[in-house]
């Protein structure tokens, strides 16, 4: 069976399946620019609001394919790293998305898996879920933005430990640490993560996009700065038709209809 990223949708929510269950659920270049192409038609999409990305079956991703690593190791240099920066892209594409990306994760999210999980805005976990940094238990560091997702979202310590001896982690326990949202009975992953999905949906796209956008601007940013980025976004919003549906229904209590 060929590895591929399905596309299809729930209500608002376009769904991105990674399907390569001979491999479990490894992550190749053919799924990179599917993922980024998606997300590129979403974005313009007013009839997407949210996305969820999941494993096919019981397993999120096992990272890269390590036959396909172990191939790439007889070929010039450049040829790996221009796969990664396929990855790359589509990583980056995830986080300047300006709709939720939710990750539904049942079973492993291993090396690559990992840290595609870690980009989103929200994690769903199955209680049985395991997450692993493995890139060093296979003499390899970490790409993706591992390192960058973990050592935004923990102590230094935390993040080298997770990072340099590529243990297995349970969902609840990153859940502790804050990285996980939710942790849930296994097989229910996908479901809690479309009904989280669907509460925002119900949001300002809008509102969502600059949260999203002050969010991702934040931990580089200086304060003063921050702060007039805030201003601008906030003005901005005000303005927008949204704003007045949001504060009527409100002042009302009735049901807002974003735009």
């Amino acid at each position: 069976m060929t590895a591929e990223l399905k596309s299809t949708s729930q209500g608002a929510t376009m769904v991105l399946t990674i399907c390569n269950p001979e491999h479990r659920n490894a992550l190749g270049p053919e799924m990179y620019a599917a993922g980024v192409e998606a997300l590129s038609v979403a974005e313009s999409s007013a009839e997407v609001r949210s996305v969820v990305i999941v494993g096919q079956g019981t397993t999120f991703s096992a990272g890269g394919n390590l036959q396909r690593l172990q191939a790439n190791r007889q070929q010039p240099p450049e040829v790996q790293a221009q796969s990664i920066e396929q990855l790359h892209s589509w990583i980056e594409a995830i986080r300047t998305f300006p709709k939720p990306v939710i990750a539904a994760v049942e079973g492993a999210a291993a090396g690559a898996g990992f840290s595609l999980a870690l980009a989103c805005d929200m994690i769903v976990a199955a209680d049985d879920a395991i997450f692993a940094m493995a890139y060093s238990s296979v003499g390899l560091s970490p790409d993706a933005g591992g390192t960058w997702s973990l050592a935004h979202a923990m102590p230094r310590q935390l993040a080298s430990e997770l990072l340099m001896n590529g243990e297995r982690i349970g969902a609840q326990r990153l859940f502790e640490l804050g990285i996980v949202n939710r942790v849930v009975s296994a097989g229910q992953a996908m479901t809690q993560a479309l009904a989280i999905a669907e509460k925002l949906n119900d949001r300002a796209p809008n509102a969502i996009a600059s949260i999203k956008e002050l969010l991702n601007d934040a931990p580089g940013a200086m304060l003063s700065r921050h702060l007039a980025s805030e201003r601008d976004h906030f003005v901005r919003n005000l303005h927008h038709a949204n704003a007045g549906i949001g504060i009527e229904a409100f002042l009302t209590r009735s049901k807002p209809r974003y735009e």
